[in-house]
């Protein structure tokens, strides 16, 4: 890593350009600059964002930036591989030891899964009253329809009832 930042350095102060002045051509602050041209991986949070800055400042310098991340990724790679095994095994099972309290707010809470069965219930219930409902007003009118044919009103259903069959005359 340092001899990545000491050849971004290096073209740098050949072209005559400081670090205030790259620093805002790139839109990074002169600190972040100044930590990648002294080989400084840790005074970044993520990696990640550190082989983009290199990539910029080198695309910027008219330095082959493609050549410049390989070489940064090989770093990463030689820094990686020297990591033990049990480094890794302690820091995967050090998030699932700790059972960390969760601060939180109304707009990072965790929705929890509701159960849904009884709202499909309701919405049964609710299709078939609609069912019901229609279906009676479809039986009534076709009633209706078939008295009108038959030539039956309301005051021959009277008089049948009595048991007086006529023509509605007493």
């Amino acid at each position: 890593m340092k001899e990545i930042g000491e050849k971004l350095k290096e073209t740098r102060e050949s072209m005559g350009i400081s670090i205030e002045e790259a620093a805002q051509d790139l839109k990074l602050r002169p600190s972040q600059l100044k930590n990648i041209e002294e080989g400084n991986r840790d005074a970044f949070k993520d990696i990640f964002y550190l082989k983009y800055f290199i990539r910029d400042y080198a695309k910027y310098l008219g330095l082959d930036y493609e050549a410049m991340v390989e070489d940064f990724n090989e770093f990463v790679f030689d820094y990686t591989s020297k990591i033990s095994i049990d480094d890794i095994k302690k820091a995967s099972n050090k998030g699932k030891e700790t059972n960390v309290k969760k601060i939180s707010s109304p707009y990072t809470i965790e929705k929890k899964e509701s159960n849904h069965i009884l709202r499909y219930v309701i919405l049964g219930v609710a299709v078939l009253i609609v069912f019901i409902i229609i279906y009676s007003i479809v039986l009534f009118s076709n009633n209706d329809r078939d008295k009108d044919k038959r030539g039956i009103n309301d005051k021959d259903v009277a008089y049948v009832y009595r048991g007086v069959m006529t023509s509605g005359k007493e």
